[in-house]
């Protein structure tokens, strides 16, 4: 698609008003590719005019492309949607929201315990508030209420501490019934027990025992003694790289099945020449919480990808974090790992 080289494109942002983008800053546009199948800014235009869209909000990192997309229209001679760009969510460190940094799967906050309706109530203040400024509010009072004009251009900080508190406000207001009931459905609801129940089985001689070995399933986060990173072949930093590696590792698996987890901690261990052995103990300690108990992968497995990887980053920060050296050394070591 062949775009001006000179002059401005002006925007028409249901949020900032009319912005103007010089056209020199356009390259033109891949519209089919050489299979002969359109690219997806093609598909993506074409399809929405198909359906009828009248609005469409991105976020704003898509904004710097708007002027190709109203160039397509008038190319095809049709009417653009109204254009909104959303302000990006945040880490509390104001860097870009990133699945390394903050979890970002619906079951993750889930498995943490966190309320539909209070997830549902945070994800409504980014960036946008109610009339009277209240912080709790149902879904149906944000759809009765909710204005474009009150979205804020300020990146909004997506804090977890503070969706605590909030999720803490929606419980406290529950019937103590059915504050029972719900903790009962998300904590022994018999799908996820019956995960766990054959690998508690066999290690237990009465039920008072499975809280102790397996209660880590019930938790958010866990709190290791320190101690248990203390390694006799390892220092400290290795320690760190071991369990860094391990991470990145994790956070590249597609399929969150025990063998594959089990082929990630092994291809590093591989790669800096250790044993298993030497790895294992620090995977029990920072997703278990303990010396040792039911096997540490199929554990992995039952809690999945997101709760797994945030405690091994809990384990990471309780061992003093990362430095920026070591994280760039470490990536490109990363890099020549199968």
């Amino acid at each position: 698609m062949k775009v001006p080289t000179e002059g401005v494109c002006v925007v028409p942002d249901m949020l900032r008003g009319e912005v103007e983008i010089p056209w020199d800053r356009m390259d033109m546009q891949v519209l089919m590719k050489t299979d002969g199948l359109p690219t997806y800014f093609l598909a993506n235009v074409v399809d929405d005019h198909l359906m009828g869209i009248t609005h469409v909000l991105r976020g704003e990192e898509w904004l710097p492309s708007a002027p190709k997309l109203i160039l397509l229209y008038e190319y095809f001679g049709w009417d653009k949607p109204q254009l909104c760009y959303m302000p990006l969510l945040r880490n509390p460190d104001k860097s870009k929201l990133s699945k390394r940094k903050n979890p970002t799967s619906v079951t993750f906050y889930e498995r943490m315990g966190f309320m539909p309706e209070a997830m549902l109530n945070y994800l409504g203040r980014m960036g946008w508030s109610m009339p009277d400024e209240r912080e709790k509010f149902s879904l149906q009072e944000m759809v009765d209420n909710f204005d474009l004009s009150r979205v804020s251009l300020g990146g909004p900080i997506f804090d977890i501490e503070k969706l605590s508190w909030l999720n803490g406000q929606w419980l406290r207001d529950l019937p103590v019934e059915e504050f029972a009931s719900r903790l009962k459905t998300w904590a022994l609801n018999p799908d996820y027990m019956m995960k766990i129940a054959p690998h508690v089985q066999g290690r237990v001689e009465t039920f008072s025992q499975v809280a102790p070995l397996a209660g880590f399933f019930f938790a958010g986060g866990v709190t290791p003694d320190v101690k248990l990173f203390e390694h006799k072949k390892l220092s400290p930093e290795q320690v760190r790289q071991v369990m860094q590696l391990i991470l990145w590792k994790l956070e590249s698996l597609r399929q969150w099945e025990k063998d594959r987890i089990m082929g990630c901690i092994q291809a590093v261990v591989e790669h800096l020449e250790l044993k298993l052995r030497d790895a294992m103990p620090l995977m029990f300690a920072a997703i278990t919480g303990q010396a040792n108990s039911v096997s540490v992968t199929d554990a992995m497995e039952i809690l999945c990808p997101d709760l797994t990887r945030f405690r091994l980053r809990q384990a990471l920060d309780l061992l003093g974090g990362v430095s920026k050296k070591e994280n760039k050394e470490w990536e490109k070591l990363l890099g020549s790992i199968a």
